[in-house]
């Protein structure tokens, strides 16, 4: 298998690669999450020309707002495989059933992911996405987790892979999921870990049949506030019932005085819970350090340089 060093590389420019970004994201952060790949892709590209096109999938629930400015700026996921791309990023969304095959958009997703497996395009798999690709690919379903894991985790380099060539042993990430896959079912299927913790199990981990297939449980893309903006957004949902009770703070995200301030407001909020009480809100700098951003431009770069190196791919573009 080739290595990024042996590929044409990511620096020359002498390419066009086009990324396809099906974005499941909530309302709320469907504009961050474009903004977040736009910027990850350029810092790994290294200014080789790279174009992003935006897919929507059916059944994903939104509002009316965020619903016109899909329909005026994203394509429909059917209209992926018109035109192959070079790679495709798979986002994931809220669970809101508690098993996937019982969420309105599965059909949808299901059939994306038989697609992708049929036109074996590179995929980077991320979050919720991770898991469905996972369970239609492999039968393996995603387990429950007790409490809600969210916050910024220490993990460990345990697998050797290209994708991860020149990247560091230990690094900190983001994840926010109330899911997990079983690590050791993974194994038995020939899924390769390489990367992992024992408050998130299996971080990074790896799927080369046809092509190459990576999942990521946490999310790299994040920008260092993404979090807090979680966190404020599941505050006011509490504040204004609908949800019953006040969300954990993230873990290991805040320094202390923002988590000072942030559990004096919790505990004036349970005793007074009002959608008007939300406008004391603590609005401050997270404290979060963007300790993951170098790998995350590492991996992605890899990514890339795996992706020129692939042998007969007319669908890559020289530019005279």
């Amino acid at each position: 298998m080739m290595t990024p060093k042996d590929s044409p590389g990511v620096s020359g420019g002498s390419h066009h690669l086009v990324i396809g970004l099906v974005n499941n994201m909530p309302d709320g952060a469907l504009r961050a999450t474009e903004r977040q790949f736009r910027g990850l892709l350029h810092a790994a590209s290294h200014n080789l020309s790279i174009s992003l096109r935006y897919f929507s999938l059916p059944g994903v629930p939104r509002g009316p707002q965020a619903d016109a400015y899909i329909h005026q700026c994203y394509e429909n996921v059917d209209q992926l495989w018109l035109n192959q791309l070079d790679g495709l990023i798979v986002t994931g969304t809220e669970p809101h059933a508690p098993v996937l095959q019982d969420e309105p958009y599965w059909p949808a997703l299901r059939d994306l992911i038989d697609q992708v497996n049929t036109h074996a395009i590179p995929t980077i798999w991320s979050c919720l996405a991770a898991h469905a690709a996972v369970l239609r690919t492999d039968g393996i379903p995603r387990r429950p987790l007790r409490d809600k894991l969210c916050g910024v985790f220490e993990c460990e380099r345990v697998g050797d892979h290209e994708i991860l060539a020149d990247g560091p042993l230990r690094w900190r990430v983001p994840h926010s999921r109330q899911n997990e896959l079983p690590e050791e079912e993974l194994l038995s299927r020939g899924y390769l870990v390489l990367s992992r913790s024992p408050q998130v199990g299996a971080d990074i981990f790896v799927r080369e049949d046809r092509t190459l297939f990576i999942f990521l449980q946490g999310h790299l893309e994040y920008h260092p506030e993404a979090l807090f903006l979680e966190y404020r957004r599941d505050v006011r949902r509490f504040l204004t019932g609908e949800r019953s009770n006040y969300p954990a703070m993230p873990i290991g995200y805040f320094d202390s005085n923002a988590a000072a301030a942030l559990g004096a407001f919790q505990a004036q909020a349970i005793n007074h819970r009002s959608s008007e009480a939300f406008l004391q809100f603590p609005e401050m700098a997270t404290g979060a350090e963007w300790a993951w951003r170098g790998l995350a431009v590492r991996l992605y770069s890899n990514w890339l340089s795996y992706i020129l190196g692939l042998p007969d791919r007319p669908d890559l573009r020289p530019i005279a």
